[in-house]
């Protein structure tokens, strides 16, 4: 394996990986904090260094809309989009999985309006985690690079067969640079097999796709997809354990940082991760038996890692960057629903914080859970915690 050290804009790695993926077709249509993606691929297209069809398209619709029939047709697909785009493309995301069509997309996760907010937070990404599509979180820009080169592998996985979308958060990563390990084309090309889409649309062969379904089909249809999501986390797995024995960097559904035998635990999910991680070192160097645990797989949700990470400890504190109107926090209530088997269950605390862009630094880690322990303790895990809510 060759790699080379450079220091690149997260975006631009995204970028780089697809480019390295040798996809066939790109629907492009700037938002932001997504808009240096595409616009990445343009010169990079433009500039003879990939041969694909770029399609700028009228409305983030009409670009999931493409994807649908390149990706029919046997192209690899590409896509990204943010925020009120990724809402946009919502009606189609859904027919993009029911069909069973390995597109990839990247969102540079984004507040929803309103307010109108460009800022980054996880609002966009939960309202589309019924859509059947593969969901992964990365934390870094290096984070960024690997799971996209892994997203074509998993998405064209001849047993998965699903839409695969990666985020990374608007801004905090999207938009930093960081001193990246690139792989090289030869690299790749031994581990991207060739895709070959097995049900191809095709004049001289043809076959129907989106049919219509009577109730007596409709629930099997469905269940096949469920089914098709949740069997993939086998494939996802072991995509990531071949990508580490390539390249030295391991990546797994949960990923712990210095969880063992802890009382308290907090659950975070993309950038703020490293944050995170440096309050738990302070923490840690006071003799407070507080650990970390992150998710990178969304969907399939990992319930038995996460039960496996989580269940000795005797309080959790779940950190969510989306607010859920009028019901509990997304993050929060998967956690809540994966300790449901245990007799003996931790005490679980709901925070919400990191909205519309707001930072949580390390000093406001050590905060948090400080007070996530107080609610604990107290027993009040009955309400959501808005932090860092100015009176």
């Amino acid at each position: 394996m060759s790699s080379k050290r450079v220091g690149m804009e997260s975006s631009l790695a995204v970028a780089e990986a697809v480019k390295l993926a040798n996809v066939d077709v790109i629907a492009a249509y700037p938002i932001t904090p997504q808009t240096h993606i595409v616009e990445g691929l343009a010169e990079i297209v433009a500039d003879g260094l990939l041969d694909a069809e770029y399609i700028p398209v009228e409305s983030e619709h009409s670009a999931m809309s493409a994807c649908l029939g390149s990706s029919a047709v046997g192209a690899r697909t590409f896509t990204a989009t943010a925020s009120q785009g990724l809402i946009l493309m919502h009606e189609v995301l859904f027919v993009a999985a029911s069909l069973r069509l390995p597109i990839v997309m990247t969102v540079a996760n984004r507040s929803l309006s309103g307010p109108l907010s460009i800022w980054g937070d996880h609002s966009d990404v939960m309202v589309t985690r019924d859509s059947g599509w593969i969901q992964i979180f990365a934390e870094n820009g290096q984070q960024s690079f690997d799971m996209m080169i892994c997203a074509f592998r998993i998405a064209e996985d001849k047993d998965v067969l699903l839409p695969t979308m990666i985020n990374i958060d608007g801004f905090h990563l999207s938009h930093v640079i960081e001193p990246l390990y690139l792989l090289d084309q030869k690299t790749v090309n031994e581990f991207i097999p060739p895709y070959k889409y097995p049900f191809p649309l095709d004049p001289d062969n043809p076959v129907t796709m989106g049919c219509f379904a009577m109730p007596n089909l409709y629930t099997e249809a469905r269940k096949a997809l469920d089914d098709a999501l949740r069997s993939s986390k086998k494939v996802i797995v072991d995509v990531w354990q071949k990508f580490g024995d390539l390249t030295g960097r391991y990546y797994k559904p949960v990923e712990k940082y210095n969880s063992d035998n802890m009382e308290t635990l907090l659950i975070t999910m993309g950038s703020f991760s490293e944050n995170a991680m440096m309050a738990i070192d302070k923490i840690q160097a006071e003799g407070k038996k507080v650990g970390l645990v992150r998710l990178r797989l969304w969907r399939p949700f990992p319930y038995a890692e996460v039960l496996e990470a989580i269940s000795n400890a005797k309080n959790i504190i779940v950190l969510d960057r989306c607010i859920s109107s009028g019901g509990p926090a997304p993050v929060c209530s998967e956690i809540r629903a994966a300790l449901y088997p245990l007799e003996k269950k931790p005490q679980v605390v709901s925070i919400v914080g990191g909205l519309g862009g707001r930072d949580i630094s390390p000093d406001n880690f050590e905060q948090l859970i400080e007070l996530g322990i107080e609610k604990a303790t107290a027993g009040k895990t009955d309400e959501i915690v808005m932090f860092g809510v100015r009176e």
